[in-house]
């Protein structure tokens, strides 16, 4: 449905965060892995 749009902003946002907060860099990196997973696999519609 919306998931072609999803995953740029969750890598924008995920930068933006990185920017503001450096320490948070491997949960996002990881967080990000997991939701792009998740949606490549086709698990969430």
């Amino acid at each position: 449905m919306f998931t072609g749009n999803l995953t740029p902003i969750i890598s924008l946002v995920a930068g933006i965060l990185i920017l503001l907060i450096p320490r948070l860099l491997n949960y996002i990196v990881a967080i990000y892995l997991i939701i792009a997973g998740i949606l490549g696999l086709g698990v969430l519609h």
